[in-house]
């Protein structure tokens, strides 16, 4: 009895093995976000004519992702608001105020990926504890292993807000009647991953 335990037995542990190898090669692996060669960036019309270009210097993230098919099965991030940096201290001065982001009070943007269809990313940005649904185009550009034996994800997510739907209402007119801040913002978020070991 014994004897003949020992091959099934091991058969249990063959088949358990079996299944935790093609679970992880169907759910895909985690990857935290390599803030280092990442970017959170942002563009938004100053006075109608030209652009202001900052981004995010702190934040992190991770996702879910299958080699298997290339696909991007979840995504969470959280930006640092006091990180902000548009090469003008006191425009990142105001910025963090309470005219903007109130960074005291709210010190963090989050966003979450929903579901995928086709190219496009939905998710939930959370700004100054206000919820939005928001839509991004999705550039994915697959994985490769880095020299060191790391395996990498590049993604981009692209799209646009109405910052005054985030209470980001502060503005001030011009003579000819038009903002001297534009009310869209357009996103640039490009995302270099790490699977995790």
């Amino acid at each position: 009895m014994k004897q003949s335990g020992i091959p099934f037995m091991g058969k249990l542990v063959k088949l358990g093995l079996a299944s935790i190898l093609t679970a992880g090669a169907l759910f895909g692996g985690t990857y935290n976000v390599d803030a280092s060669h990442s970017n959170v960036g942002f563009k938004v019309k100053h006075m109608m004519i030209s652009n202001v270009v900052g981004k995010f210097d702190k934040f992190n993230g991770t996702f879910e992702y299958d080699e298997e098919t290339n696909t991007l099965k979840s995504l969470v991030g959280t930006v640092m608001v006091s990180s902000i940096n548009t090469e003008n201290e006191k425009r990142d001065k105001h910025l963090k105020a309470e005219d903007f982001f109130n960074g005291k009070k709210y010190p963090n943007l989050t966003f979450k990926l929903e579901k995928i269809e086709d190219d496009e990313a939905h998710g939930i940005l959370t700004i100054r504890d206000i919820t939005k649904n928001v839509v991004f185009e999705l550039e994915n550009n697959g994985d490769i292993k880095d020299p060191w034996g790391n395996t990498r994800v590049g993604l981009e997510l692209t799209g646009k807000i109405n910052r005054s739907d985030y209470g980001l209402k502060y503005n001030s007119l011009l003579e000819t009647g038009g903002a001297i801040v534009g009310d869209k913002v357009k996103l640039n978020i490009q995302i270099e991953g790490i699977l995790a070991k």
